[in-house]
């Protein structure tokens, strides 16, 4: 029997970098003899490991809070860490790796660090080897002692929530972590009109109502994935509800502007990403809906849905 290894991975969010970072744990839990993983996450993002098989331990870290912080400190005292791998590469995270005090400590490389100072608290450093996210944080399990690239998403079942169209329809989530990703507003308006020929409904899925004629879904996570698996088709944007359609393998259409599709792309194939040729491609945090993201006119974008639409499947049961 091998020795147990308790393995710490730290996420703390957000939604789609949570997402990203499942295959992570898959492949450590799954492949490294004697491993135990416990996953530090921020209370927001922690009902997403919600029955994940591959997580022994979920550790909330809320860095706002100093009994959160005292929790982990005791936590690590009382369960010693063998192996803590940072995902999330930034400050904050590579200081909890250090509080774990482990005698292995693994991130990335300068170069694809975020916060380069991180890096003074890894004992070993790698540089990943593809573009994806996914990719890099496997590159990540391997060097902790993965053999093999192990891709899974557990992913809740979620449960309904607010209501949704009889009828079959297409979700979208037009919000993003900064407006330059966006689409306009107005655009689904005139995408819903064009959908309704084709007999579906579109939905917007949102936390709190919006200005818009177009069918809302309001909900938390757990309703978010409830619509998703039930929607026949999804648009994207470059944010949490369009990893977890990749995550779930649902068809439909990924509208990306600034970011880079190759690096924070769908993953897995199933949905197409449209950009258009003249966008730039820098992580700046503008508040303004960009050219690029208007160039992709709804019409374009139907004429990519389309042939989703024709062969999507509903997936209102959770595959694990």
């Amino acid at each position: 029997m091998a020795d147990p290894v308790h393995i710490l991975l730290v996420r703390l969010g957000a939604f789609g970098d949570v997402l990203h970072a499942l295959p992570t744990a898959a492949s450590m839990k799954r492949s490294i003899p004697g491993a135990t993983i416990t996953w530090a996450i921020d209370p927001r993002w922690q009902w997403l490991l919600d029955g994940n098989p591959d997580v022994d331990t979920v550790l909330p870290v809320n860095r706002h809070s100093r009994e959160s912080l005292r929790e982990a400190w005791r936590f690590f005292r009382e369960r010693p860490v063998d192996i803590a791998v940072d995902v999330q590469g930034l400050i904050k995270s590579g200081l909890l790796v250090r509080a774990a005090h482990a005698k292995r400590r693994i991130g990335f490389a300068a170069s694809h660090l975020r916060e380069r100072a991180a890096g003074l608290f890894y004992t070993e450093r790698t540089a990943p080897r593809l573009a994806h996210v996914v990719e890099w944080n496997l590159d990540l399990a391997q060097s902790a002692g993965a053999t093999e690239r192990v891709i899974d998403f557990p992913v809740p079942p979620g449960k309904p929530e607010g209501s949704l169209p009889k009828e079959p329809f297409v979700l979208a989530s037009p919000f993003a972590g900064w407006a330059a990703k966006q689409w306009p507003l107005e655009y689904y308006e005139a995408l819903g009109a064009l959908l309704r020929e084709t007999g579906h409904a579109l939905v917007l899925n949102v936390v709190q109502p919006v200005d818009s004629p177009v069918t809302q879904h309001v909900s938390g996570i757990p309703g978010l994935i409830d619509a998703t698996r039930r929607a026949a088709a999804i648009i994207g944007l470059d944010s949490g509800p369009l990893h977890l359609a990749a995550a779930l393998r649902k068809p439909g259409v990924a509208l990306f502007g600034p970011t880079d599709p190759a690096r924070n792309g769908p993953y897995g194939g199933t949905i197409h990403t449209l950009r258009d040729p003249a966008a730039p491609t820098t992580y700046r945090r503008m508040n303004e809906i960009l050219p690029c993201m208007r160039a992709l006119t709804p019409r374009i974008v139907l004429e990519r849905l389309l042939p989703c639409l024709t062969t999507a499947s509903p997936n209102p049961t959770p595959t694990r």
